[in-house]
């Protein structure tokens, strides 16, 4: 059998479909190993009329994932762009937002921030002043309400989309579910589709999927959760990934400064001057300690 190409539109543990002309194969990979991602470009064979086993991962323009201590977790492949969609409410965590925003930089994946549900007026000002510290950086935050003003939603996200490969991420409660129910149409169905291709049944929510919205664009649904390790980035490019530290890393005193105790260092004296967030470094800081621990110094 010859092989073909196709998109991941899925991934399920190591099961995965692929979509090729129209036709959506239930595919797997050969032996344990599963390295392939949503969005992944792959060549497969067919192994009966709508199941196939994946041969080769074609080349990556970008790859999105997390990692812990002891593995990683893949979250999308070929993106071009990563939403991270907050709320007024619930209260959302800036360490997860910024470590989405650390994976972005390091994967060179353009990022943005979504505020939902502003139609929690009281609760608004106060969401807004904690983006604001992003919008200093030259993240873009765009301002929604899904379910109040679904119109006017996607008016202002559409545009946005048009012809990227874009991943929404975000803690649960946050509403991604409605923005993706918005933005895609049949959402639901494709999911219930996808479902039971993959045999994942009740699971419906514990997958990444992709919807192709047009020709050119992709819209990528992945679960929610709760953190976003980042062991496996090492120093120099979690120093390179906050975007506010560029300009003071040809300031410091030692050539080969860690930026978290040395004299004479660029980057802390912007932080005690303000130039730089006291949170953003700490986190800078919690992060090179983890990769100290990944990587075994």
């Amino acid at each position: 059998m010859q092989r073909e190409h196709g998109t991941v539109i899925a991934a399920h543990g190591r099961h995965y479909l692929v979509e090729t002309g129209g036709e959506k194969l239930h595919c797997v990979t050969r032996g344990k190993k599963s390295d392939v991602a949503v969005g992944d470009i792959v060549d497969f064979k067919r192994t009966s009329a709508d199941q196939g086993v994946i041969e080769k991962i074609g080349e990556r323009r970008t790859l999105l994932y997390r990692s812990d201590q002891y593995k990683s977790k893949l979250l999308a492949a070929n993106l071009t762009q990563l939403f991270i969609v907050v709320a007024t409410e619930p209260s959302f965590s800036d360490d997860l937002v910024s470590r989405a925003l650390v994976a972005a930089e390091a994967g060179g994946i353009a990022a943005h921030l979504v505020l939902n549900k502003t139609d929690v007026a009281d609760l608004l000002p106060k969401a807004r002043e904690r983006l604001a510290l992003y919008a200093g950086l030259g993240y873009p935050v765009h301002e929604v309400s899904a379910r109040t003003s679904p119109e006017a939603t996607c008016a202002r996200l559409m545009p946005l989309l048009q012809g990227q490969s874009t991943i929404l991420i975000g803690q649960s409660g946050m509403g991604k579910s409605s923005l993706i129910n918005l933005l895609v149409p049949d959402a639901d169905i494709a999911t219930r589709e996808i479902s039971a291709a993959l045999d994942s049944g009740k699971h419906t929510t514990t997958f990444t999927r992709l919807y192709q919205v047009g020709d050119d664009t992709a819209i990528i649904d992945s679960p929610g959760f709760q953190e976003f390790g980042l062991h496996h980035l090492t120093e120099g490019m979690l120093e390179r990934a906050f975007r506010e530290f560029g300009p003071h890393l040809g300031q410091c005193r030692f050539y080969n400064c860690h930026h978290l105790n040395e004299p004479g260092c660029g980057v802390l004296s912007a932080v005690e001057s303000g130039r730089i967030a006291a949170m953003r470094h700490d986190l800078y800081r919690q992060l090179v300690h983890e990769s100290a621990q990944t990587l075994g110094y």
